[in-house]
């Protein structure tokens, strides 16, 4: 039987191998992956990602090879059609509807506007994409300083989240990835998916402390202010370590494994992967989930 991967990738800049990895995993399997963006734009790779002498700051050393290199350019190229034609995922999802959308001036708002009517056709909605997406097995989201932007705290990457585990499906994250998990939950409940879950991320000890950067969505450039300079965010937006140990809580648990060359952890239904070593791992992970029902791996 062919399995169906939803691959979700920021539009501001995805880590070139930790989209790779994963995907020759899955085409190994010969399982079909559809790529998937917040507005349905082509996603591009962060430049680091496709440079061999790229050094990275917290561990001193190359973290793509030239062969990794190579392929990062290629799924890239403008020319290559892999990536170009990416799921909408505003035009699939609803938007969670906004509070203040409910007038505020004593008079009786009409039908369409009231926020409970809004709430309402939000749930049917949702259930509607849900169940489409119920067509895939699994999602994976990848990993890059992109996804800070518009994955963590996007309403409608956590729905897609939600739907798959009311299903009973794997959730599958890598690196800034994994925050989504934390930040996505029941909006009824305000509680993290992941708690009391063991789960792996970036550990504090391989944060930047300087030069995070982005693309400028749909163009695959670095994003420059008016000026022409690059936009040096300083440190990531927030330690991911942190994120996972609060949302994991007292019963579940963060993993770093700082110093071992990989870090990938399964807590059924939720594999994890530190960073982009373990890209490869993670996918081959997912696919002894769904193979032969791994529950538990790395912990």
């Amino acid at each position: 039987m062919t399995r169906n991967i939803l691959t979700v990738v920021s539009e501001w800049g995805f880590w070139g191998e930790e989209l790779i990895g994963p995907l020759e995993v899955f085409e190994e399997q010969h399982y079909k992956v559809d790529i998937c963006t917040p507005n349905g734009r082509r996603p591009h790779a962060l430049p680091p990602s496709m440079d061999a002498n790229y050094i990275d700051p917290p561990l001193g050393r190359s973290v793509t090879s030239a062969r990794m290199a190579e392929k990062v350019r290629a799924i890239d190229d403008p020319a290559n059609p892999r990536l170009g034609s990416p799921i909408n995922l505003a035009a699939w999802f609803p938007p969670r509807p906004y509070w203040s959308g409910l007038q505020d001036d004593g008079r009786e708002p009409p039908e369409h506007q009231m926020v409970l009517r809004q709430w309402e056709e939000y749930y049917r909605a949702r259930a509607k994409a849900q169940e489409d997406a119920a067509r895939y097995d699994a999602v994976l989201l990848v990993g890059g300083s992109g996804p800070m932007v518009d994955m963590v705290n996007n309403y409608r990457v956590h729905d897609v989240i939600l739907g798959f585990l009311d299903r009973g499906k794997p959730v599958a994250a890598e690196c800034y990835g994994v925050a989504c998990l934390a930040q996505a939950r029941d909006y009824t409940l305000r509680q993290s998916i992941i708690r009391g879950k063991h789960v792996t991320g970036h550990a504090i000890e391989y944060d930047y402390r300087n030069n995070t950067g982005v693309l400028r969505p749909g163009s695959g450039e670095v994003l420059n202010d008016q000026t022409g300079q690059f936009v040096n965010f300083g440190p990531p937006f927030y330690t991911l370590e942190y994120i996972l140990r609060d949302a994991t809580g007292p019963e579940g648990g963060f993993h770093g494994n700082v110093g071992k060359e990989t870090s990938v952890i399964v807590d059924w239904p939720f594999i994890t992967g530190r960073s982009t070593p373990d890209s490869y791992l993670t996918g081959q992970k997912l696919v002894e989930v769904l193979e032969h029902g791994l529950k538990r791996f790395g912990w």
